[in-house]
């Protein structure tokens, strides 16, 4: 079974003073199988949040369907399943880190020695035990994220989604995040985050969903991403020139400037006849590797074609 199957989904608005149309999410198919750490790629407004949110079954879709593990995500008895943490979370300030993790899990129900065995056992897994007494206004962002994450443990639930966990901190906040995703993983979870950070993203997911204005334009294995390319050359040239330089980017197999050098791209049967038209104009081989693309290069490739 997967955790969330996604059929059809549209999400249509009204805005503005004449309450034109706007379509957010417009016919989506998505499954996320259970056990997997998949990644929601997008850039700003391309309808992350919207899909958050319909599977949450916080907003209700214009149309399609949304099951999660097998149920609508409406049922009150499928959110004992679920663990959450948006974009912006709001903290009560004055409220202890320890406080706050009893406070919601009260709201699931967990009480006395169980529920402070469960806010133990969190605080150490998001390395914040240091902290339990400190009041919320004293943590620093990536603390804040952390106990955000804590939170949305605390019913121990089979399908985590995180919406940008890592947005606005440090590397080593990050890297403490990525940690605590892969432990879920170990533990038979199923985490579905978005994020705009796509070196996380490709060290840690097992699949990526991509999508823009609206649509879902890509899925795909990070195992399959990272196969793309192989059997491709990159081949790094310097210009000596102006004039030089003019003609180099005339040829076929240019692909972009980097640092000051230029960048072909060949496969293997036509590398010799590209580095011969190189160095017939005056360009200088600097080197000539292997190419592999990289999350970030694939990403960008699919949001500029469409």
């Amino acid at each position: 079974m997967n955790a969330i199957e996604i059929e059809g989904l549209t999400k249509k608005y009204r805005s503005g003073f004449f309450l034109r149309s706007v379509t957010a999410v417009e016919n989506l198919s998505l499954s996320i199988k259970e056990g997997e750490i998949t990644g929601f790629l997008g850039p700003n407004g391309a309808g992350k949040t919207t899909t958050i949110k319909s599977i949450l079954g916080i907003i209700t879709p214009t149309a399609g369907t949304i099951k999660i593990f097998g149920e609508d995500p409406k049922n009150v008895s499928i959110k004992n399943r679920i663990g959450f943490l948006p974009e912006e979370p709001y903290f009560y300030d004055y409220l202890k880190g320890y406080e706050f993790l009893k406070f919601y899990g009260n709201l699931f129900g967990i009480e006395g020695k169980t529920l402070k065995k469960r806010i133990d056992v969190l605080l150490d897994e998001v390395k914040l035990t240091f902290a339990a007494s400190r009041p919320l206004k004293k943590y620093s962002k990536g603390m804040l994220q952390r106990i955000g994450i804590a939170q949305a443990l605390i019913n121990d639930p089979d399908l985590i989604i995180l919406d940008e966990p890592m947005s606005g901190i440090d590397p080593i906040g990050r890297k403490d995040i990525r940690e605590i995703i892969l432990n879920l993983k170990d533990k038979g979870k199923t985490i579905f985050f978005s994020s705009h950070i796509l070196s996380d993203v490709e060290m840690i997911c097992d699949c990526v969903a991509i999508i823009n204005k609206g649509h879902l334009i890509e899925v795909k294995k990070i195992d399959e991403i990272r196969r793309e390319g192989e059997g491709n050359y990159e081949i790094t040239v310097k210009a000596p020139n102006t004039q030089i330089h003019q003609l180099l980017t005339n040829i076929e197999g240019f692909l972009k400037e980097r640092g000051g050098f230029l960048v072909f791209e060949s496969n293997k049967g036509e590398k010799q006849k590209l580095l011969k038209k190189i160095m017939d104009v005056g360009g200088e081989i600097i080197s000539v590797s292997p190419a592999h693309k990289s999350l970030e290069e694939i990403f960008f490739e699919k949001i500029e074609n469409k």
